[in-house]
């Protein structure tokens, strides 16, 4: 039991700690790398509550979701980071008031906070078996039975979203030669192979 809380405590502090560097480093390489570590120790914290499932959906879904938008939106598409800075002092103001804002909420929440009387007697209580099934394969008999459809349609949804994102990143450069595989397959040798007749000591 102390193991388990020590382990929580350490990786919701890595978790908080890497989650305020995403924000406040000035590369967005370490940016991205902070996430990263913080998507880690988030999925640790689901293992330690029993969900791996969303552990492993969050390591393999979101951290590699990360890298391939860092791939596409910082490196391939050249962002310059110190352009979009020039005007931050501007927005300081609404972000500040935002800022406040959350932070009013959030205390208004813990300071309602009450914990239930019963609450201790159901954290004590051992969970029910469910005829011996772990939650991985309950939660993948429930999804492609029970919500098919909308699991489908959720996929089709990020299909469509990650075409209109290609084709919006797409850009076209009018000097740069493309392959048109059609064209080289329907030529012939005639197109293709010019010969020339040189008469000596003329050349080309």
């Amino acid at each position: 039991m102390i193991a388990t809380a020590i382990a929580f405590y350490l990786f919701a502090a890595i978790t908080v700690a890497a989650g305020f560097m995403v924000i406040a480093a000035r590369n967005p390489v370490h940016s991205v790398l902070f996430l990263i570590l913080a998507f880690f120790n988030a999925a640790a914290l689901f293992v330690l509550m029993g969900a791996e499932f969303l552990a492993l959906i969050l390591v393999i879904v979101y951290v590699g979701a990360v890298a391939v938008l860092f791939l596409f939106v910082v490196m391939m598409l050249d962002v310059d980071f110190s352009e979009l800075r020039q005007g931050f002092l501007q927005y300081l103001p609404v972000g500040a008031l935002v800022g406040i804002i959350l932070l009013i909420e959030l205390l208004l929440v813990v300071g309602a906070w009450v914990i239930s009387p019963e609450a201790a007697g159901i954290a004590a209580a051992p969970a029910p078996a469910i005829a011996d099934v772990d939650n991985t394969r309950a939660l993948g008999q429930i999804i492609y039975t029970k919500y098919v459809y909308l699991f489908q349609a959720a996929g089709l949804i990020l299909l469509v979203a990650m075409i209109g994102a290609i084709v919006l990143t797409l850009r076209h450069k009018p000097n740069v030669k493309r392959q048109v595989i059609a064209n080289q397959v329907a030529r012939k040798r005639e197109d293709a192979v010019e010969l020339k007749k040189v008469e000596p000591g003329q050349g080309l």
